[in-house]
């Protein structure tokens, strides 16, 4: 998910900035979903001493809870390596300390990607598995590889469609999730994966569009097919209970794909 205007945002801001932006961004509107994520609008007061000992605390256990499984899944996810090899390859390479922040988010969102700081959030109030927090870090780290290699442009509302229709196919749908989601049925078994792709790419751009279903249900349609077919960097459709995660790290060698 993604969720800023970038208007002002420099060409410099795709590849590893250090700097924040020289122009300063409107960050108190909902429209491009930053009522989603109100870290990103305001500096967070710190937490007063009777909260700790009413036990309402417990954001910051989170929150150390979430970089723990962000540093761990770094370390030990096949995929997440494999997509760090191909931001370095790109000329985007990731500083965790930089690049990923773990925040306080609204209950309708897991995580998303500010291109103007380029930066990943995981939403340690809602990603609190470490398996949820690696199906995140996927998600966003394909807008990050779109942004930086790509030249999206997210106020472009075909640009968004297509990014948040490879972000679904690469890391959220197969077969058993979207029978769960009512995806499917013993009928149309034949369009489940491309089913559950569009669901979840029209309820992505609707969280953080001021758009109307209709307008954004045209945008797929018209780079679906094109933005489907496009798997890089994981190069194949990751199925659930295989091991198709580690066949893809493994294989991002031969692409130049090398995290370390």
């Amino acid at each position: 998910m993604t969720f800023v205007d970038l208007e002002d945002v420099p060409e410099s801001s795709k590849q590893d900035t250090n700097k924040k932006e020289s122009t300063p961004v409107d960050r108190n509107t909902g429209q491009w979903g930053y009522d989603l994520y109100p870290e990103r609008r305001q500096e967070k007061k710190p937490t007063p001493l009777t909260h700790y000992i009413l036990g309402k605390g417990s954001e910051n256990l989170e929150k150390i809870k979430c970089e723990r499984g962000v540093y761990r899944c770094f370390k030990e996810s096949p995929i997440v390596k494999l997509m760090l090899g191909a931001l370095k390859s790109s000329g985007c390479p990731v500083d965790i300390r930089r690049h990923i922040s773990c925040e306080e988010c609204s209950l309708e969102v897991s995580g998303g990607f500010d291109p103007v700081l380029n930066q990943v959030v995981i939403c340690h109030n809602n990603a609190s598995k470490e398996g949820i927090i690696q199906g995140v870090l996927l998600h966003e780290m394909v807008h990050m590889f779109d942004f930086c290699r790509n030249n999206l442009d997210f106020k472009n509302i075909d640009h968004l469609a297509c990014t948040e229709i490879r972000a679904a196919n690469l890391a959220h749908c197969s077969f058993m999730s979207a029978w769960v989601n009512g995806d499917t049925s013993i009928f149309n078994m034949k369009a489940t994966h491309q089913n559950c792709v569009k669901n979840k790419a029209l309820t992505s751009m609707l969280a953080v569009r001021n758009i109307t279903q209709n307008e954004a249900i045209n945008a797929i349609e018209r780079v679906f097919d094109r933005c489907y077919n496009d798997l890089e960097p994981l190069g194949r459709r990751l199925r659930r209970s295989s091991n198709d995660m580690t066949k893809a790290y493994e294989d991002g060698i031969y692409y130049g794909y090398v995290d370390s």
